[in-house]
């Protein structure tokens, strides 16, 4: 079975709108957002209509919208036009580089005409799911069957498509997912995608994560991850890093999940750790703390010493032989 938010961005027929399945109202509302313009689309990443992956399907279809603005210009200035227009997109959300790679997947084509960027943009997301369940297969194959899994935050495809493959392996299975606060996508998004795929899922708070790697309740910690750079480090979801030293500590081994390390960037250094609204996280029983200052950095950095296995579409590689990935195959991934 597949789920519903495992397709939740969707172009209209006419490919004049961009439907996005909004996931700040999950899982009580399915509530889709109309986006007619890049601006919306834009907007709609910003103000985390979506997210995850979610994002990356979103700028692809974005870019049709902007082929059909550029429709009627000469070839040179619609090039400019879907520059313009990536650049947008590619600055709502600066830590993650699927936006990047989406803007590149259709900037790559030479044809700018709406067919021309429609057919770019079908590929760039059938390479993203393809690469997605071959990462998938190769996280399956690291995991004992009867595994207990903790993962944080929300996986989307690459935890949707690891649960195919263990089901395809044959392995049972479970899942403890943290609850992820501020925004609850561990609560929200994760452990009901879990259950709606039929997977035994227990749902903690965010400060349970060490004392359920201490009491042997799971054998491993899996996660997605929103970057790694070419030294091994791993950016994700805020909570990672110390969910991967209690790991460490417990010797539960932790596996993070990602299509391809970042050739653009060397160490972590270079990966902009985006801030969000310090409001967010100053709620208590519906209302504000007052008196009180926020902070929200929305990633941290986990270091390669945490990490035990950088798992690719091309493989499970440790930390420090990420760069072996660019070995074999194409660049730029």
């Amino acid at each position: 079975m597949v789920p519903e938010i495992a397709h939740s961005v969707r172009l209209t027929d006419d490919a004049d709108a961009v439907l996005v399945l909004d996931r700040r109202r999950l899982p009580f509302e399915r509530v889709w957002v109309r986006c007619g313009t890049v601006d919306e689309v834009a907007e709609a990443i910003k103000d985390m209509v979506t997210q995850s992956s979610g994002p990356y399907f979103a700028a692809l279809s974005a870019m049709v919208l902007a082929a059909r603005e550029a429709s009627g210009l000469s070839p040179e200035h619609a090039r400019a036009h879907l520059e313009r227009a990536g650049r947008l997109l590619v600055r709502t959300r600066r830590t993650n580089n699927h936006l990047r790679k989406a803007v590149h997947a259709v900037l790559s084509t030479s044809d700018t005409s709406v067919d021309g960027v429609l057919a770019a943009a079908r590929a760039g997301e059938e390479l993203y799911r393809a690469r997605s369940r071959a990462l998938a297969s190769a996280a399956a194959e690291l995991l004992p069957d009867g595994a207990r899994v903790l993962t944080h935050c929300w996986a989307d495809i690459y935890l949707i498509e690891l649960v195919t493959a263990l089901e395809r392996a044959g392995k049972r299975f479970s899942f403890v997912c943290t609850e992820t606060r501020p925004y609850l996508q561990g609560a929200r998004l994760t452990a009901p995608t879990l259950v709606e795929m039929g997977v035994d899922t227990t749902l903690i708070t965010d400060g349970m994560g060490a004392a359920v790697l201490a009491d042997g309740r799971v054998d491993a910690l899996v996660t997605a991850a929103d970057r790694v750079t070419m030294d091994g480090h791993v950016v994700n979801k805020v909570g990672t890093l110390g969910l991967a030293a209690s790991a460490r500590a417990f010797g539960v081994p932790f596996h993070a999940l990602v299509q391809a390390p970042d050739q653009d960037a060397a160490s972590a250094d270079a990966v902009p750790i985006e801030y969000r609204d310090p409001a967010d996280v100053l709620s208590a029983l519906g209302r504000p703390v007052p008196g009180v200052r926020g902070l929200y950095p929305a990633f941290d950095v986990t270091p390669p010493n945490l990490v035990t296995t950088v798992v690719t579409d091309r493989g499970a590689f440790a930390p420090a032989d990420v760069h072996e990935y660019y070995r074999e195959g194409e660049q730029n991934q």
